[in-house]
């Protein structure tokens, strides 16, 4: 009998884990295959704080440096499908945190501008996309943006979306974040910019968002 490669148990182990992840946000009604490949080939491991890497297959959001924190994956997924991304299309992220939402939106085509508050976050998250990935900024997420995007996508609530937002999507566009409401709960909401209307979405643990830019913690 041939000696296994080295190696080669890992790497099945993690073939299975990762399909295992893949069929856990199946379970929770993901079914555009896009998302799920793209769940498939980034892997939220690289993305978390060594500590916690064991964890990232699971279905809990994970924390990060400056008090920010990795959201749930099936949170990402009803983000995701209510952004309905095509390839190509630009999209304007506010809230890069680790970069994995980054990442699996590169995966899936798009062309991505990130903003992120906190200095830290920039400097890691583009350490982990590479030179040659999506574009991250040192920015305030809540201040007026330049340029016109297909997608913007928020990671955060807010009590109501901002103008300056909406008046950067292009015709046909989509802007996703959370809503908050009356009671202090949060859910999805997708902005659909042709009809002036909103597709409400599943309740969401998302942080408020926070104004300015910080150096660090």
């Amino acid at each position: 009998m041939e000696d296994a490669e080295p190696g080669a148990g890992a790497g099945d182990a993690q073939a299975a884990e990762n399909a295992a992840f893949v069929m856990a946000l199946r379970g929770r009604g993901l079914r555009d295959t896009a998302l799920l490949r793209a769940f498939e080939r980034v892997p939220r491991a690289r993305f978390a704080r060594p500590e916690h890497r064991e964890l990232a297959r699971r279905d809990i959001a994970l924390p990060l440096p400056c008090g920010a924190a990795m959201t749930a994956p099936a949170t990402v997924a009803a983000m995701l499908a209510l952004l309905r991304l095509a390839p190509g299309q630009s999209v304007l992220e506010i809230g890069t945190g680790s970069g994995y939402v980054t990442a699996l939106m590169a995966d899936l085509g798009a062309v991505v501008t990130s903003l992120e508050r906190y200095a830290t976050l920039v400097g890691q998250a583009r350490a982990r996309l590479g030179s040659a990935g999506p574009r991250v900024l040192h920015a305030d997420g809540l201040a007026p943006v330049e340029g016109r995007y297909d997608r913007i996508l928020v990671h955060g609530s807010v009590p109501a979306l901002k103008p300056h937002w909406l008046a950067a999507l292009e015709p046909g566009g989509r802007l996703v974040t959370g809503l908050l409401d009356a009671a202090g709960g949060c859910r999805l909401a997708a902005y659909l910019r042709d009809t002036d209307g909103c597709d409400a979405g599943p309740t969401a643990r998302l942080a408020a968002l926070v104004p300015g830019r910080a150096l660090a913690t």
